[in-house]
């Protein structure tokens, strides 16, 4: 927001795979009404929460409201921390189709563990890259696999290539346990927000909350406290672990590029993000 205002000319677009879904406003710290009127934002609140929105959508709507933007006189700045959504645009990456009845199949198998060594027998390479607990990864990769009938990591370059790209990429370098506190404070104030009671809403929906939407990060452990009895506390626990380890996850597939320039932040205050970060264009240009 910070360097949108400085400049003027910008217009937000979210690079999250779950700010897309209307009606998951405080879980996935969706921008304000106040923010969005300031700053034009651009991807969300574009589909239900029954809706299983993939990645292959987000490239085409993406790549569309960029060049809108453009067409306006302006400069589109991708915010967000969805890896491989980011990717899809600024790399164009070659999507793999979708096979519903093979994914049906896939889904009725319970045991992760068994998909994965399928997996690894199957495509060795896109199994390398992933964590054996992945479910919804495993899956995906299985599903092009028996459905495309060539390995899902023949699909393009290979996401351990990195080409030149159009686009100058900068990320927040903070500490992990200065993280860490900002996502457990975090939890807090969104429940105090009411988060909960977003999540009962979207439960008590008519036609539910899609696979996809459905495993945000708080969002299934919040499902399992009102659908199973859990203890709030304990649901809670297990989102700030669950958000921990895929905030380590998220970090460890962001630095394995080596286009992205690093600017130091104390994650509070953006003054110096900004600072760093408008001294880094003026370098690179």
């Amino acid at each position: 927001m910070a360097f949108a205002r400085h400049q003027g000319d910008v217009e937000i677009v979210s690079v999250d795979s779950m700010q897309v879904y209307r009606g998951m406003d405080i879980g996935t710290a969706k921008p304000t009404a106040a923010e969005q009127a300031e700053v034009r934002h651009h991807l969300i609140d574009l589909v239900e929460p029954d809706d299983d929105y993939t990645v292959s959508r987000f490239q085409a709507d993406c790549t569309a409201v960029i060049s809108e933007i453009e067409q306006r006189g302006h400069r589109a700045l991708l915010v967000g921390g969805t890896g491989l959504y980011l990717r899809s645009v600024t790399d164009q990456l070659e999507i793999p189709g979708q096979f519903p009845e093979v994914r049906a199949e896939l889904d009725a198998r319970q045991d992760t563990a068994s998909l994965f060594n399928q997996l690894s027998e199957l495509d060795p390479l896109a199994a390398s890259r992933m964590e054996p607990a992945n479910r919804r990864r495993i899956v995906r990769a299985l599903e092009v696999t028996l459905g495309a009938g060539r390995p899902f990591s023949s699909f393009g370059p290979g996401l351990e290539q990195y080409p030149p790209s159009l686009f100058p990429v900068f990320g927040l370098d903070i500490d992990l346990p200065m993280l860490r506190d900002r996502i457990a404070a975090r939890y807090q104030q969104q429940l105090r927000a009411g988060f909960l009671e977003e999540v009962s809403a979207l439960r008590s929906r008519p036609f539910g909350i899609s696979r996809t939407a459905r495993q945000a990060l708080g969002y299934a452990e919040l499902l399992d406290h009102l659908n199973n009895s859990r203890p709030l506390d304990e649901a809670v626990a297990a989102a700030v672990t669950r958000t921990n380890q895929f905030a380590r996850r998220q970090l460890r597939w962001f630095r394995r590029d080596p286009r992205i320039r690093w600017i130091p932040s104390n994650g509070t205050a953006d003054e110096n993000a900004l600072a760093v970060l408008l001294d880094s264009l003026e370098d690179s240009t």
